[in-house]
């Protein structure tokens, strides 16, 4: 079966990267081929050795919904108008052009919102007949009062295996986001407080051409700007500890098994350190809160994150597990 996959890909951002790889992972232990609509398709083709094809290229994009048996849109946080309301026209676009295809669609393990109101009803109207598995509860909560048909699963990165690395108990890595500068500003503030306590701080940008700017004010700490997962998993995975603003920095700690916590510039950080158990703050953070989660080693429900491991795999096997048949109904 060939698996259609849409996302944020091609991009150079670790933690859609790092969705990718695991959807490809799982996708080919079940026997299936994934094909990408990519940034840079030569680029993925390579690195994940699968078909990828220009996700803006209007005629490779239709002859490959012909080619596929179904479609994942997802994972991530694609299903939003708070960055642009472009952005969610293509997603949506995407699935209603797979659909007039024949083809089986799902929204596949993301989160839903920030949606204004014309975003609301554009969900609801593209979605109609679409089986939904969201990522966190806030996200599947919300969706139910859409009146959309949803499931809960889980980030597809945490089922990532975990690299053969020897942890570094006084090692905390920090993982700001461009953009969010009062948050960054207290994570500074917290790289100061901890390296103080004699813990060696780490900061780890994850996006190329965003995130340099971020890195430049941490410049009396070891830095490091890496969008590959297989390395950004590693660092996460030697370290004691991880506060993170990006939602990926939590989630590739949590499928490495370090402790975490999140500054939560956007919901879907919250939902998932929600989900987790895990400490998080608002925007901009509290340094003095996030510095006692380090130094008392607080703990995520590790419970809580291996059950979100075993939704990942159960809805990889759900919408897998068969030939699935053509939705053909369309939005109105």
């Amino acid at each position: 079966m060939r698996v259609g996959v849409s996302g944020y890909y091609g991009f150079q951002n670790a933690g859609d990267e790092a969705i990718l790889e695991a959807i490809v992972q799982e996708v080919r232990a079940r026997g299936h081929q994934a094909v990408v609509f990519s940034n840079n398709p030569a680029e993925t083709a390579q690195r994940y050795g699968v078909e990828a094809v220009k996700r803006t290229h209007p005629l490779e994009v239709w002859k490959a919904l012909g080619r596929i048996d179904l479609l994942l849109s997802g994972g991530g946080g694609l299903l939003q108008d708070k960055t642009s309301s472009l952005s969610l026209w293509y997603y949506l676009t995407m699935l209603g052009l797979a659909r007039r295809r024949g083809k089986a669609v799902y929204v596949f393990n993301q989160s839903l919102g920030p949606l204004s109101q014309r975003g609301e009803r554009r969900v609801r109207r593209a979605l109609r007949g679409v089986p939904c598995y969201f990522r966190d509860e806030g996200s599947l909560e919300y969706g139910r009062g859409l009146g959309l048909e949803v499931h809960l699963g889980a980030d597809p990165a945490l089922l990532l295996p975990t690299p053969p690395v020897e942890r570094e108990p006084n090692m905390v890595v920090l993982v700001p986001k461009y953009g969010t500068e009062a948050a960054n500003a207290n994570l500074h503030k917290l790289a100061d407080r901890l390296r103080v306590e004699g813990l060696e701080v780490v900061v780890l940008a994850l996006q190329p051409g965003f995130d340099e700017p971020v890195l430049e004010k941490f410049s009396s700490f070891t830095r490091e700007l890496a969008w590959d997962p297989r390395r950004v998993s590693y660092l996460l995975a030697q370290a004691g500890y991880v506060i993170s603003v990006r939602l990926h920095g939590a989630i590739l700690a949590a499928a490495a098994g370090t402790p975490f916590a999140g500054i939560a510039y956007d919901p879907k950080v919250a939902g998932f350190c929600r989900d987790a158990g895990a400490v998080y703050v608002d925007m901009p953070g509290d340094p003095d809160l996030l510095a006692s989660a380090v130094l008392t080693r607080r703990q995520p429900n590790w419970s809580a994150i291996e059950a979100m491991k075993a939704r990942a795999r159960s809805s990889f096997d759900q919408v897998l597990s068969a030939r699935p048949q053509g939705r053909m109904q369309r939005s109105r």
